[in-house]
C-alpha cells in the first residue's frame, strides 16, 4: 500500500510539473507574441499647440471588436471615451505642456485571463501651448503712406513672423526685421511657433507731415493760366510747399474726369482740369498736393438723387421735403446714407490712387440750423457720431490708396460741437490732420476773450489753437489751421495774414492752409525758405 501511495504521489507531482512547464511555456509564448494592432487616428504630426489641442480627438478603430471592450489610458491612468460607430473617440482636456502617452487595448481573454494578449495601440505626443513672446518697436514716422516702412521687434520662441503676405524667420535671439513697400494700414504682426501657437500685435505707421504751407486753388483756378502761374510762383520762391486743389467743390462738381460710376451717372463730372498732368507738374516742383472733397454740401448729387427717387440720400424736413437752407433748395446730401458715404469714399480713394498726397473732407458736417428742423433718413446714432463713423470708414481705404486723411472743421466746433455735428476729439481719432477754419472775420466779439477778433487776428488764432490742441491731445492727429487771406469787414493785407501765420507757429503748429475763394494770395505774408 505504501508503494502504491508513493507512486500516486509521484504521479501527481509529475503531472503538476508537466502542467507548470506547459503553462509557463504558454505564458512566455503569449508575452512574446506581437498583438494585432488597433488603428489609432487623429494624432497630429509634431508638437500639439493650443489651437490643435482644442480640437484634438483621438479615434481608435476597433477592427470588429466590441467598442465597449476597448480600454483607454492616458499617461497610465484609465480614461473614458465615447463610442462612435466602430470606433472609440477620446477628447483630452486640461493637458499640461510636455509629453503624454495615449494607449488603447482590448484586455486579454481565454482561460485564466492570460492565455493570449488582446489587440492594442499606443502613441506619445508632446503638448506645447506657450505662445511666442512678441514685442514690436514703433515704426519710424512717415511723411506719406506711400513711403516704405521697416518694422522691427523680437519674437522669442517663434518660427515665423509675418505681416500680411510678407514673412521672415527670426534670429536665434528672436529679433526680426520686415521692410514693407509702403506703410501698413490696419495690419498686424503675427508670430507663429512650430506648434502653431500664435501671438499678434497691431501695427500702423504714424504720419508726420513735418510742415505744410498751403494755399487753396479751385479747379477753375488751376485751369486759369494767370491764377495757376501766380500760385506756382509762390512755390518757386519757396513761400509754399503744398497746394490744396479741389476735387469736388461746393456745387458738387468734380474737377477732373472721374471714373466713379455714380459721379458719371449723376452728371457731376465737369472735367475742368487734367488730374494726372496737374499732379505730375506739381510733384515735379516737389510740392505736396492735398485734394479737397466737399463732402455733404452737394447740390448736384442731392438734386439728382431727389429727382431719381433716392429721397433718402437727401437731408429732409420733418414733413419729408428736402431741407432748404441758405445754401440752396436741395443742397445737402444725407451723411446717414451708406450710399452717400460710399460715394465720397470712392472719390477719395480714386484721387489717392491718382497721386493726391492727401484727401481733405470739407463740409463734413450737418447744415447749421435747428436740429429739430432736420430729418436724416436711416440715422441710428447722433449726427456727430455718424460723421465720426464716416471718417472712420474712410480712413483705411484712403491710407491704403496712399494718401493721408484730413478734415476741415468749424472753429466753433471746439466749444460747440452739436451746432454742426463736429465732435473734435472723435474726428481727430479718425484722421491724420484736423484743419480748423479759424478765419478772424467769422468769430463773434468776445470769443476767447478777444474783443474784436477780425481786428486782432493774432490773438484769436493763437487762443483758439490752444483749445484745438487740448481737444486733439493724444489722438495722433496734427493741426494745420485754415487762415484768412480775404477781406470781410476789415481790409486784410500782408500784415494781417502774416499775423495769423505767426500766431500759428507761436501756438506750436507747423503749418497752415490759406483760404481765398478767388485763389489770389498775399505772397508778402509768407516768408521764403
Amino acid at each position: 500500500m505504501r508503494v502504491r501511495s508513493d507512486r500516486k504521489r509521484l504521479a501527481v507531482i509529475a503531472f503538476g510539473a508537466i502542467l507548470a512547464i506547459v503553462l509557463t511555456t504558454l505564458m512566455v509564448s503569449a508575452g512574446r507574441a506581437e498583438p494585432s494592432g488597433l488603428p489609432l487616428e487623429g494624432l497630429p504630426q509634431g508638437t500639439v499647440g493650443a489651437d490643435a489641442l482644442a480640437g484634438l480627438d483621438l479615434r481608435v478603430r476597433t477592427e470588429g471588436h466590441d467598442p465597449e471592450d476597448v480600454r483607454l489610458t492616458l499617461d497610465g491612468s484609465e480614461v473614458s471615451g465615447r463610442v462612435d460607430g466602430d470606433a472609440v473617440v477620446f477628447h483630452p482636456e486640461g493637458l499640461s505642456d510636455g509629453p503624454h502617452t495615449f494607449a488603447a487595448e482590448i484586455p486579454a481573454g481565454g482561460p485564466f485571463g492570460f492565455l493570449r494578449t488582446g489587440p492594442g495601440a499606443s502613441a506619445t505626443f508632446t503638448v506645447d501651448t506657450q505662445a511666442p513672446a512678441l514685442e514690436v518697436a514703433r515704426p519710424d514716422t512717415v511723411a506719406s503712406y506711400r513711403d516704405p516702412v521697416t518694422v522691427r521687434g523680437t519674437a522669442s520662441g517663434a518660427e515665423r513672423v509675418s505681416i500680411g503676405e510678407t514673412s521672415v524667420t527670426p534670429g536665434a535671439d528672436g529679433r526680426f526685421e520686415i521692410t514693407l513697400p509702403h506703410a501698413p494700414v490696419g495690419g498686424e504682426v503675427v508670430a507663429l511657433d512650430a506648434a502653431g501657437n500664435r501671438t499678434s500685435a497691431p501695427i500702423g505707421a504714424e504720419m508726420d507731415l513735418t510742415r505744410m504751407r498751403a494755399v487753396h486753388l479751385t479747379a477753375y483756378g488751376w485751369a486759369d493760366d494767370g491764377l495757376r502761374e501766380a500760385v506756382l510762383a509762390l512755390a518757386r520762391e519757396g513761400r509754399i510747399d503744398t497746394i490744396q486743389l479741389d476735387i469736388k467743390d461746393e456745387d458738387g462738381r468734380i474737377g477732373y474726369d472721374s471714373q466713379v460710376p455714380l459721379a458719371r451717372e449723376s452728371g457731376a463730372v465737369a472735367s475742368i482740369y487734367d488730374a494726372p498732368a496737374a499732379l505730375k507738374q506739381l510733384h515735379d516742383l516737389h510740392l505736396r498736393v492735398v485734394g479737397r472733397i466737399v463732402a455733404f454740401r452737394d447740390p448736384t448729387m442731392a438734386s439728382w438723387a431727389w429727382h431719381s427717387g433716392r429721397t433718402d440720400w437727401v437731408i429732409q424736413t420733418p414733413s419729408g421735403q428736402p431741407y432748404s437752407s441758405h445754401y440752396g433748395p436741395i443742397a445737402f446730401t444725407n451723411f446717414a446714407s451708406a450710399d452717400i458715404r460710399g460715394y465720397n469714399i470712392a472719390l477719395a480713394t480714386e484721387a489717392a490712387r491718382l497721386g493726391f498726397d492727401g484727401i481733405m473732407y470739407d463740409y463734413v458736417r450737418r447744415p447749421d440750423g435747428s436740429l429739430s428742423s432736420m430729418n436724416f433718413p436711416g440715422i441710428s446714432d447722433t449726427p456727430a457720431a455718424t460723421i465720426g463713423q464716416f471718417l472712420h470708414e474712410s480712413r483705411d481705404p484712403v491710407h491704403a490708396a496712399g494718401a493721408h486723411l484730413a478734415a476741415a472743421v468749424y472753429g466753433i466746433a471746439a466749444t460747440r460741437p452739436d451746432e454742426i455735428a463736429q465732435d473734435i476729439p472723435l474726428i481727430a481719432r479718425n484722421v491724420d490732420v484736423v484743419a480748423p477754419m479759424l478765419y478772424p472775420s467769422h468769430w463773434n466779439a468776445g470769443e476767447y476773450g478777444v474783443s474784436s477778433p477780425n481786428s486782432e487776428p493774432y490773438d484769436i488764432i493763437f487762443r483758439s489753437l490752444q483749445d484745438f490742441r487740448a481737444r486733439t491731445e493724444g489722438t495722433g492727429a496734427q493741426i494745420f489751421p485754415w487762415l484768412q487771406d480775404f477781406s470781410l469787414g476789415v481790409s486784410y493785407g500782408d500784415a494781417q495774414v502774416k499775423a495769423q501765420i505767426d500766431a500759428t507757429y507761436a501756438a506750436g503748429m507747423n503749418g497752415y492752409f490759406l483760404w481765398n475763394a478767388a485763389s489770389v494770395y498775399h505772397g508778402g505774408a509768407m516768408l521764403p525758405d
